[in-house]
């Protein structure tokens, strides 16, 4: 597997198509950190770590039955990278969605980039 993010974003994505409850994924920092801002955004229900560390279980959220992540996109591929600098944060659907960023001082939402006075390299939006 080349891009292991964009694998745990199709895995959600794919779930949420078929109204599963939960979704696991192999264990990585960077898969967990955005894991634990999407459920701190109230995009996902829970996350957890199981116990050896070798999986992160997610559990998916619903309103009215219709999954609350409507689209999340990977938007720094493999073989395109994409940076923003603090000037140019990405805004997505006019700010109702979120944006995913590695900064220097770790995993944000462009909001809390914003803030910051940081850019980085947007890992996913979602909305």
């Amino acid at each position: 597997m080349t891009d292991p993010i964009a694998d745990m974003l199709t895995r959600l994505r794919n779930a949420a198509l078929a109204s599963k409850v939960e979704v696991n994924v192999p264990f990585s920092k960077v898969k967990f950190a955005i894991a634990k801002i999407l459920e701190k955004e109230k995009y996902l229900a829970a996350v957890q770590v199981v116990e050896d560390k070798t999986e992160i279980k997610i559990t998916l959220k619903y309103e009215d039955e219709k999954p609350v992540i409507s689209m999340i996109k990977r938007m720094s591929k493999v073989g395109r990278r994409v940076y923003a600098k603090k000037d140019e944060l990405p805004r997505v659907l006019n700010g109702l969605g979120i944006a995913i960023l590695s900064t220097s001082k770790g995993i944000m939402t462009n909001r809390e980039a914003k803030h910051l006075g940081l850019g980085g390299e947007v890992i996913c939006e979602v909305y």
